[in-house]
């Protein structure tokens, strides 16, 4: 089966600045990809740069079967991009913006039409095709935005930061609609600061000051070396008052770090604790896994002390 993306060594500078250093991966047909990383760290440069809007300094990546340096055109007629600010025209109403772009992508009358009805009804806006685009809600206007990058039939949807601003209950929708486009056999690449998102994800990039610090499955990220080290193991402690037990924690010479999730508190501890010992009875503690937060962290951490 022949890689939808298979990136080899990409370097992109901007003058004397080093955006991405040496990135390699590759992206299989259906799969979503999810690529994380701070802000800054080179997510959407990576994505402009498989686009073949942004040159490789070093490098090549074939995208689609096209060399992104020399077929760049070929290589845009099939994908599909999702920015991460609504990019649509907000004074046009939803119906205007899909027919503006269906004419961008050269759709002739009766295939826009179909390609519009089918995903009307794949995304359920047809209740709100007459209202502007700039008084839609975010999870509508993400719905929308969603349309207008499928229109041409892309067998590749890059998504930058889909989610970011839209509530839980559209965050969920729109994950169900890439799952369904996925079942089709088209291929995403999402950006994402969250990591519920990224759990959802078949395989996961991890981005850190332009360095692609880990890639592969969520599980495989958390079985790294490092992450948990020999001899230690990770806790989830739960008690009705987490921050007092995260300070408790953190002043224990044998925890390694600890974090707070809602009301517990995970710590990566060379041994175990009793509630008794650290003075909260109704205290309940479990070994658990890393999450893909801890991961990060961690690894994030190892860089900046490597590079320093």
């Amino acid at each position: 089966m022949i890689d939808t993306i298979n990136a080899r060594d990409i370097e992109i500078k901007f003058g004397a600045f080093t955006a991405l250093r040496n990135v390699s991966l590759t992206v299989g047909p259906g799969e979503v990809f999810g690529l994380l990383g701070p802000n800054g760290s080179g997510k959407t440069t990576l994505i402009r740069g498989l686009c073949g809007r942004v040159p490789f300094t070093n490098g090549s990546a074939i995208v689609l079967g096209h060399d992104v340096a020399t077929e760049a055109e070929r290589v845009r007629f099939q994908i599909g991009y999702m920015s991460q600010k609504f990019s649509l025209y907000e004074d046009l109403t939803a119906q205007e913006n899909m027919d503006f772009y269906a004419g961008i992508y050269g759709l002739n009358p009766a295939d826009a039409r179909a390609r519009k009805d089918e995903l009307t009804a794949l995304t359920g806006l047809r209740p709100y095709l007459q209202r502007r685009a700039g008084r839609l809600s975010g999870g509508w206007k993400q719905r929308l935005a969603l349309i207008c990058a499928l229109l041409h039939r892309p067998r590749l949807i890059f998504l930058d930061e889909p989610t970011a601003g839209i509530d839980p209950v559209a965050r969920r929708d729109l994950w169900n609609l890439l799952f369904r486009l996925s079942a089709e056999g088209i291929t995403l690449v999402v950006t994402t600061h969250y990591m519920d998102e990224a759990e959802r994800c078949a395989r996961v990039g991890y981005l850190y000051l332009g360095n692609l610090l880990a890639l592969g499955t969520p599980h495989q990220l958390k079985e790294l070396p490092g992450i948990t080290p020999d001899g230690t193991h990770w806790l989830e402690i739960t008690g009705a008052d987490s921050a007092a037990l995260l300070e408790r924690l953190r002043e224990h010479p044998e925890v390694i770090q600890a974090t707070i999730f809602g009301q517990s508190v995970h710590a990566l501890t060379y041994r175990d604790f009793s509630p008794e010992e650290l003075g909260f009875q109704e205290a309940r503690i479990r070994v658990t896994e890393p999450s893909l937060e801890d991961v990060f962290v961690i690894l994030s951490r190892q860089q900046e002390l490597a590079s320093r």
